[in-house]
């Protein structure tokens, strides 16, 4: 990819997705944008059109979205581009990140979030969605949508 621009729109990573209708719905958040969706393998769905139909994903067909085997795939493919991580144990707020174009937002899997090798490796870029004590968590597409609207926002 030397020599090809970077592509100036957000881009919303799915670390090893496990449930189908979450990233249906992270797709529709994509769409809404318009953001780029990556998903890293191993994924806990097939991505075949009966599977996507099924998931009622009726405008998956218009999501700008790829592939890929591994993380340093992932990161050879969007090098130079800078990569906000996204965990429930992380120090710094949401609110406190300074966005900017093509961006990399990315997020764990629903049950463990991301590995604690790929938080380490940026500690600075480590955001949290601040919310009440009494929720564990928030829902993975609820999550990207309350990112990716903060990042677009700051952008416009």
């Amino acid at each position: 990819m030397i020599g090809q621009p970077i592509d100036r729109r957000l881009q919303i990573v799915l670390y090893q997705p496990e449930i189908p209708h979450n990233t249906g719905a992270v797709g529709r958040t994509c769409l809404a944008l318009p953001a780029k969706l990556w998903l890293v393998r191993p994924l806990g769905f097939r991505t075949d059109e009966k599977t996507l139909r099924r998931a009622g994903l009726d405008y998956w067909q218009h999501v700008d979205w790829e592939v890929v085997d591994h993380w340093e795939e992932l990161c050879a493919r969007l090098a130079g581009s800078n990569f906000w991580y996204f965990s429930k144990r992380a120090q710094q707020s949401l609110w406190e990140a300074r966005f900017s174009c093509g961006d990399v937002l990315v997020f764990g899997p629903e049950t463990n979030g991301l590995p604690d090798s790929i938080l380490a490796a940026a500690p600075e870029r480590v955001l949290r969605i601040p919310t009440a004590s009494a929720v564990r968590s928030l829902n993975l597409s609820c999550s990207v949508a309350i990112a990716a609207f903060e990042a677009t926002r700051q952008l416009q």
